[in-house]
């Protein structure tokens, strides 16, 4: 098997190379080289996918077996197009990593494949689309559902699109798990997203690198939810975070409203907290059923803390800074509790 990976240097595209050679696979990736160390044993292509001449050099490189696409999510449609002409008759199959932002009802409701997409042209500009007033839908839906739209006039029924909620694991770069750890190995009262009891999907690296690596080699074909199909409570989460830093901290577990009246900033200040009715609601069977395996969620808390402990460090990317409630506001709203 020879695959091709998009990207390929860090998180997701580092843990879709690492599980594909440990397979025995032939490995490329293409890249600018600018955001981790090549892997040994790895093809390694540098270039810019937003520039027909780099996209057409990569092609020489070829053929593959299947593409992984990592790298498109900053992208507007055109660039994802422009990559997959050029690969056309390069690669059998098109495995495309997209987002559960690409539906309509996203995250108000419930949603399964069956759902409506964004409507987005697959050879749009980076200025469509648009992000409406209660946050929903976003510029960036409808960029990733053209981004989809683009592969799929190409490749057809060899395109499959992957569409996780929240990867969190060794690795991560957004920030969201860190910071709990961080909150959690601090102690001490510590604001907590209420209700207690409220379940959370999200899914490691590693099990949506090997289920990539699945499709790579399946018959499936269209889009796949890649969401935990069990869970977790954010009791659980939390205590999972206090055990594994040794912290010695107390949850105070605040309502919505409440949080709401202090100004905290729902899925950034108190990372994973979410009040939409969908945004934990997303069905993954048709995932499961095509072979996603997801390890316990306490794992993936347990085996970021050892990387993050071990002096893990993440590749720069600016949402870091967005993450995370600052100390004196929080200190500020549990006094007032």
């Amino acid at each position: 098997m020879r695959i091709l990976v998009i990207g390929g240097t860090w998180f997701l595209g580092k843990a879709i190379v690492e599980g594909a050679l440990a397979r025995g696979w032939e490995v490329t990736t293409f890249n600018r080289g600018r955001s981790g160390p090549g892997i040994p044993q790895v093809e390694v292509v540098h270039g810019d996918r937003t520039v027909r001449e780099d996209v057409q050099k990569l092609a020489t490189h070829g053929p593959w077996d299947a593409v992984i696409d990592t790298s498109s999510s900053e992208l507007p449609p055109r660039d994802v197009l422009l990559a997959a002409d050029a690969l056309a008759d390069r690669a059998r199959r098109w495995v495309h990593i997209s987002t559960v932002s690409v539906y309509e009802g996203w995250p108000h409701e419930p949603l399964t494949e069956h759902s409506a997409l964004l409507q987005c042209p697959a050879d749009a500009e980076d200025s469509f689309g648009y992000t409406g007033e209660s946050g929903s839908p976003t510029k960036y839906g409808f960029q990733k559902a053209g981004g989809e739209r683009a592969v799929a006039e190409v490749f057809g029924d060899e395109a499959v699109f992957l569409r996780p909620g929240v990867i969190l694991g060794p690795g991560e770069y957004v920030g969201r798990l860190p910071w709990w750890l961080e909150r959690a190995k601090k102690g001490g009262r510590i604001l907590a997203p209420g209700p207690a009891e409220q379940r959370i999907q999200p899914v490691d690296v590693r099990d949506v690198a090997d289920f990539a690596l699945c499709q790579a080699v399946g018959s499936d074909r269209g889009g796949f939810n890649v969401t935990h199909p069990d869970g977790i409570s954010f009791a659980d989460f939390l205590g999972a975070c206090l055990r594994v830093t040794g912290g010695e901290g107390t949850p105070v577990w605040t309502e919505a409203t409440v949080l709401a009246q202090h100004d905290v900033a729902q899925w950034t200040e108190l990372p994973l907290w979410r009040t939409h009715a969908g945004v934990w609601a997303v069905d993954s069977q048709r995932a499961v059923n095509a072979g996603l395996r997801c390890r316990p969620i306490v794992e993936t808390v347990r085996d970021t803390w050892k990387w993050w402990a071990a002096d893990g460090r993440p590749v720069a990317h600016p949402r870091w800074a967005d993450h995370g409630i600052a100390a004196e506001k929080e200190s500020r709203i549990l006094a007032s509790l």
